[in-house]
């Protein structure tokens, strides 16, 4: 699974040609999640100030992982997304 963005202690995945809706895969610590791009919509259980910069990033990046998700489904390779600062 390629890692797209790191920071604090967060990774942000994306798998190739997967299921829609387009999503995001996030692990923190022993957490591990899945959040949906548009709506934000949160599978599996996270810490709440993790998921709010979780959250802050996809607002700010959402072109770009819309962008990725694309890529995904036709299998090519992702393009790395900046952290949050």
């Amino acid at each position: 699974m390629p890692e797209i963005s790191r920071f604090y202690g967060i990774t942000i995945y994306m798998f190739y040609n997967e299921h829609n809706p387009p999503h995001i895969h996030v692990q923190y610590q022993d957490y591990g999640a899945v959040i949906e791009i548009e709506s934000g919509k949160l599978k599996g259980k996270f810490p709440r100030r993790a998921l709010n910069l979780i959250t802050e990033w996809i607002q700010i990046h959402k072109k770009e992982l819309n962008e990725n998700w694309e890529l995904s489904r036709k299998r090519i390779p992702l393009k790395s997304i900046k952290p949050l600062d």
